[in-house]
């Protein structure tokens, strides 16, 4: 038997994930499907000088989507606030969803509010660039 290489490896596994459902493609958002309590799974913040794990520094984020379109949850960054301290913000507000799309509007005025967050099965990816930093976070949703 000779090995897989290149192309036949490549189609392979997108034969594979299809028939698994594994790209995400069969599920379609909707208020009641995305909410739920979610918590990070991935937080990143990427800058000219490198990649720093949020979450390995004791970075947490946790909200929950209610179906009435509110919000509720905190955002605490260790250093992360201006002036080098603690960032600990309430995220209490409002979500929306237009297509696949969410939106966050909290008076906690945090890069939750100002990046879009896509909605797939059982999680929320966000990411923006601000300041000359790329802050890249992954909500997973507790089941």
């Amino acid at each position: 038997m000779r090995p897989l290489r290149g192309p036949s490896v490549a189609v392979a596994v997108a034969l594979l994930l299809a028939s698994c459902g594994g790209d995400g493609s069969s599920f379609s958002p909707t208020v009641d499907n995305v909410s739920g309590s979610y918590s990070a799974s991935s937080f990143t913040v990427t800058s000219s000088a490198g990649t720093l794990d949020l979450l390995a520094l004791g970075a947490t984020a946790d909200v929950t989507l209610a179906a009435n379109g509110t919000t509720t949850g905190r955002l605490f960054v260790p250093g992360g606030a201006e002036g080098g301290g603690d960032l600990d913000e309430d995220l209490t507000g409002t979500w929306s969803l237009s297509g696949s799309t969410v939106t966050f509007n909290q008076t906690a005025d945090t890069f939750i509010r100002d990046a879009p967050f896509t909605a797939s099965q059982n999680r929320l990816t966000g990411e923006g660039t601000f300041n000359g930093q790329t802050i890249h976070i992954v909500l997973t949703k507790a089941t």
